[in-house]
């Protein structure tokens, strides 16, 4: 069993390597055997086709994204740190950030479970940031929403070439979040 699982998670990473060298149509069941140094029909044995194989890559990406969100134990990140990780990771693995958030053929209780535990870690951090008067009350699934939207539309624009902080703006990503989180953070001292 452990060999299986090792196989298939070489099998991931060399799709993930393809992917971000030449996007989804780079990733091929051949090819990724091939990277992974075995048979091109390996990867038959651990994924039903190519979209399996995409949808595996996706879930691991989110459980990274979950484990950095997730924080040391000691100490959970800020629901602003945790969107910081999010603009940093799209920057660096666009190719891995679009097959993510991208539109499904069909469903994959893999990535569904993996979506579903990094949607609730944020949703933890801002509802105990609520708690603390770091944010404005509300709905934190809500609230969760609303920066995640900032962060993805920030770091898709990003990556189209349309934000920069040496471009219109004058702002990356990042500094978006923190205005985000700034404006948030005031509103709550302006109620007090």
């Amino acid at each position: 069993m452990r060999m299986t699982e090792t196989r298939r998670e070489s099998l991931i990473s060399a799709a993930a390597e393809l992917l971000d060298r030449g996007g989804p149509a780079a990733v091929t069941l051949r090819d990724v055997g091939h990277a992974a140094g075995v048979s091109h029909n390996a990867p038959y044995k651990h994924f039903a086709d190519k979209d399996d194989l995409l949808a595996a890559v996706a879930s691991r990406e989110l459980r990274r994204q979950t484990v950095i969100a997730a924080g040391d134990g000691r100490s959970k990140p800020t629901p602003q740190a945790i969107m910081v990780a999010y603009v940093q990771w799209a920057r660096q693995c666009p190719e891995r950030f679009k097959l993510t958030f991208g539109r499904w053929k069909r469903d994959s209780p893999e990535l569904a479970e993996a979506a579903a535990g990094a949607r609730s870690i944020l949703i933890e951090a801002i509802a105990k940031a609520q708690a603390c008067a770091d944010l404005p009350a509300g709905e934190p699934e809500r609230m969760a929403v609303l920066v995640l939207a900032l962060a993805h539309g920030a770091a898709d624009l990003a990556l189209a070439g349309h934000l920069s902080a040496t471009g219109r703006g004058h702002a990356d990503p990042e500094d978006l979040v923190a205005d985000l989180f700034r404006y948030l953070k005031a509103s709550v001292a302006a109620a007090r």
